[in-house]
C-alpha cells in the first residue's frame, strides 16, 4: 500500500508539472515575445530555433530544480547567464505591458509626449538596481 502512495504522488507531481509548464509556454506564446523579438531583430527566419531554445531552457530549468548538480562555469559566465535571464524577463514584462496596452494608457494619462524611452530605461535601471540590492546585500530582502 505504501508503494502505491509513492507511485500516485509521483504521477500527480509529474502531471502537475506538465500542466504548469504547458501553461507557462502557452502564456509566452500568446503574448508574442518570440515573434516580436524576431521582428525587432530582423531574424524572422529563426523563430523555430528560438522556440526550441526556450523549450530546452525550460527543460534545463526543471532538471536543475529536481537534481542538485553543479556546473563549474566561472563568474564571468554566471554574469552572462544572469544577464540573459534579465533580458528575457524584461522582454516578457514589456510584451505583457504592450499586450495590455499599459504603455499607451500611461502616456495618455500622464501626458507624456516625449521621453518615453527614458522612462522605460529608468524603469529597467530601477529593476536592475533592485535585483542587485536583493541579491548582493545580505538581509536586504527581509
Amino acid at each position: 500500500m505504501e508503494i502505491f502512495k509513492i507511485i500516485l504522488s509521483i504521477v500527480i507531481a509529474f502531471s502537475s508539472g506538465i500542466i504548469i509548464s504547458g501553461a507557462v509556454f502557452a502564456f509566452i506564446a500568446i503574448i508574442g515575445v518570440v515573434p516580436r523579438l524576431a521582428q525587432k531583430t530582423r531574424t524572422e527566419d529563426k523563430i523555430q530555433f528560438y522556440e526550441e531554445v526556450i523549450i530546452f531552457g525550460g527543460i534545463f530549468g526543471t532538471l536543475s530544480m529536481m537534481f542538485d548538480f553543479y556546473l563549474p562555469i566561472g563568474k564571468f559566465l554566471v554574469i552572462v547567464y544572469a544577464g540573459f535571464i534579465g533580458i528575457f524577463f524584461g522582454c516578457l514584462a514589456v510584451s505583457l505591458a504592450e499586450i495590455l496596452n499599459v504603455i499607451p494608457i500611461l502616456t495618455r494619462r500622464g501626458r507624456i509626449q516625449t521621453g518615453l524611452k527614458y522612462f522605460i530605461t529608468a524603469v529597467a535601471i530601477g529593476k536592475l538596481i533592485g535585483s542587485l540590492l536583493y541579491s548582493r546585500i545580505p538581509g536586504f530582502y527581509m
